[in-house]
């Protein structure tokens, strides 16, 4: 194992650094502190070629200013609030509302727009840290975040979340990748094999806000308990997938119990990767790319099309703030949020 730690950029006035770890197979992942941005994630395809599979930017300035959360951190709450309000203890919070000026989508944007801070604590391991203040995008208390990314030698990346706030308060962090597991210049991802461990999902309304309802998954477009492309049913005429324009639906993970379990398992049908993913979390986003329209530019020069990436965010359902009956979200002042997302690669037979 190694890790390289360099100069990747500045940002006003305050020097950005990047991390890339290689293991024994040759996986590298590459982490920069903006955002705690998890940049490239290259792997050997079927045939020994290296794959970058990861749809994003590959400049600070790009980052910056043409990111649609590529690989980011997001946070304090990932996913959306309705109307960007929730109460705790009786207490209304306002908090920014920056998705069509009403709904708080992924906190507002804090946490993939700060600088983080980046420390090596192991040779295959990098820790960034983050204090969120007192108020930040309407949010109450100072929070204390923590990710580390550990690349292993059975090629599992692993993402440990950690948060502490000294006011009880909203938490729900993910990492917001794009995935392609054909390489992030092989097109679209519609041919590319899903399957998840949900039987319920999220209903969203117009506005992508959940309604509150649960729906079965079986003998609708949502079913993928079956693995299949994820392009077979995305055109279907289904109610939910015009509110989505697509998937961009929290799938509710199959007997939920707080303890690491497979959420999902992708493969790239022209590469041979396959992809699991492992979470405690109650929930996982699968978003199909719908609102990429080619009009900005990623790595290599390459517009980012549509539907040229999927993501898969393990989270809390969307807008559980505002619906006590779904796993909780808040944390009291000196309790841990503590959370753990691995993503497990390997090559179909």
């Amino acid at each position: 194992m190694s890790i390289e730690k360099f100069v990747y950029g500045n940002l006003n006035g305050v020097q950005v650094n990047a991390f890339l770890m290689e293991n024994a197979c040759g996986t590298k992942a590459q982490i920069i502190e903006k955002g705690a941005t998890l940049e490239k994630l290259i792997l050997k395809d079927k045939n020994g070629k290296p794959v970058d599979i990861l749809i994003g930017h590959e400049t600070l300035e790009a980052h910056v200013k043409l990111s649609d959360y590529q690989g980011v951190i997001v946070g304090q709450y990932a996913n959306r609030i309705k109307d960007g309000k929730f109460s705790i203890d009786g207490i209304e919070y306002n908090v920014t509302g920056n998705e069509k000026g009403i709904t708080c989508l992924h906190g507002g944007g804090e946490y993939n727009n700060a600088l983080w801070h980046g420390e090596i604590i192991a040779d295959n391991a990098v820790t960034f840290t983050y204090r969120s203040p007192d108020g930040k995008e309407g949010f109450p208390g100072n929070v204390d975040v923590k990710v580390t990314y550990t690349l292993t030698d059975d090629n599992e990346l692993i993402l440990d979340y950690s948060a502490i706030s000294d006011k009880k308060t909203i938490i729900n962090l993910t990492n917001h990748a794009f995935f392609n597991l054909n390489g992030y210049e092989s097109g679209d991802v519609l041919s590319h094999i899903l399957k998840i461990n949900a039987d319920r999902f999220t209903a969203i309304d117009e506005n992508s806000i959940p309604t509150g309802e649960l729906p079965d998954v079986a003998d609708t477009p949502f079913d993928f308990t079956t693995e299949k492309t994820i392009g077979r049913d995305i055109e279907a005429d289904f109610t939910q997938l015009k509110n989505g324009l697509g998937y961009d639906h929290n799938f509710c993970i199959t007997d939920y119990d707080g303890s690491l379990k497979t959420a999902a398992v992708a493969k790239g049908d022209k590469s041979g990767i396959v992809m699991e993913v492992k979470t405690d979390l109650p929930g996982i986003q699968l978003y199909t790319g719908n609102f990429l329209n080619g009009t900005i530019k990623g790595k290599g020069g390459l517009p980012i099309t549509h539907r040229s990436a999927f993501c898969l965010e393990t989270q809390v359902y969307p807008d559980t703030p505002n619906h006590p009956e779904w796993p909780g979200c808040i944390y009291d002042a000196g309790e841990e949020y503590k959370t753990q997302t691995v993503f497990s690669f390997s090559i179909s037979e």
